[in-house]
């Protein structure tokens, strides 16, 4: 019975071990699929000039007028509010105790 003991007591030891019957890290076991420079790979596909890759464009259709407006009215602390969009408010009035008013319990 001691024999046993022993036996699982290495086995269990040994189990912790990486390496032990391969139970190491899948990513790192020789044949496995490997990720490596992956989203440069996917940038270098996706971009049209690979001259983009380099240096950028800048967007066309747009002289930046609205945009250097709407950054000098938040440096000069002159923001403009948002129109209201007409959609249910958010954070309602609650009753007392927590309970929103108008529930199956509330009184009318």
């Amino acid at each position: 019975m001691e024999r046993y003991l022993i036996l699982l007591g290495t086995l269990c030891v040994l189990a912790g071990c990486g390496d032990f019957a391969g139970l190491g890290d899948p990513y790192s076991r020789p044949g496995t699929f490997a990720l490596t420079a992956i989203n440069q790979d996917n940038l270098r596909l996706m971009a049209v000039n690979p001259g983009d890759l380099q240096e950028g464009r800048g967007a066309t259709g747009s002289s930046g007028y609205d945009s250097a407006a709407a950054v000098a009215r938040l440096r000069s602390d002159n923001v403009k509010t948002l129109p209201d969009s007409a959609l249910a408010k958010i954070g309602g009035t609650a009753g007392s105790g927590g309970q929103a008013s108008g529930g199956a319990g509330a009184s009318q």
